[in-house]
């Protein structure tokens, strides 16, 4: 798989490189924001690293760039350990976020993580629920006739909330399942992903698709 790193500190760049060599991975590392969406667009990688501090085009404007064109997973990192900067990040469409100084270790368990929730999951292929369906394998949502671009974490929210659509999932229970057991995520973090999972759906005419009983968890609307 190829991941693009994106990052202006040339010490740091290399660092994550070797890092995802290490790990198996082919890299393409860029300097800045204009050089992370030429080769976004020409290399088109299976994920990209990319750092909020860049020179220019800081990395806030870069992934919205990105997003307007690509589903294609991002990794945050930022030197501030900043709630407001962690909830726009992913609010813009970031799957993950990492903070200054991290381990090459855990960066590379954060990329292996992200990927696995973009993988193919082996069991139902399609799942429905009123106008709304989902193709596990192909990775397509639709509303009737019309195709939603979800991030793989949004996906990976529908998806879970789907397969049993009028069970009450509880929120920690959506974090371990997307983020895995034990994750340091946050709640504003699995808001923010739903509140742009709702969004997404709302402007496609499934606007209360999403149900949330209060201090029980989540499912489908029971009136699809």
């Amino acid at each position: 798989m190829k991941i693009l790193i994106v990052d202006d500190d040339p010490r740091l760049r290399e660092l994550v490189r070797l890092a995802l060599e290490r790990a198996g991975f082919s890299v393409i590392v860029a300097g800045d924001g204009k050089q992370a969406l030429i080769h976004a667009a020409r290399e088109a990688p299976d994920l990209v690293v990319l750092d909020v501090g860049l020179p220019e085009m800081d990395g806030f404007e870069t992934c919205r760039r990105i997003r307007a064109r690509s589903d294609v997973p991002i990794l945050f990192l930022t030197a501030r350990d900043d709630e407001f900067d962690r909830v726009l990040g992913l609010e813009l469409g970031a799957d993950d976020y990492l903070t200054k100084p991290f381990s090459p270790r855990e960066m590379v368990a954060r990329v292996r993580a992200i990927l696995k929730r973009y993988a193919h999951p082996r069991d139902a292929a399609r799942l429905e629920h009123g106008a709304l369906s989902l193709d596990t394998h192909a990775r397509i949502c639709r509303v009737g006739a019309q195709s939603l671009a979800l991030t793989g974490t949004e996906f990976g929210l529908l998806a879970r909330l789907m397969r049993e659509p009028e069970r009450l999932t509880p929120r920690a229970e959506l974090v371990a399942a997307i983020w895995g057991a034990n994750s340091p995520v946050s709640d504003r973090t699995l808001d923010s992903h739903l509140r742009n999972l709702r969004r997404k759906l709302a402007d496609a005419g499934c606007p209360e698709a999403i149900e949330t009983v209060h201090g029980q968890g989540m499912r489908m609307s029971l009136h699809p």
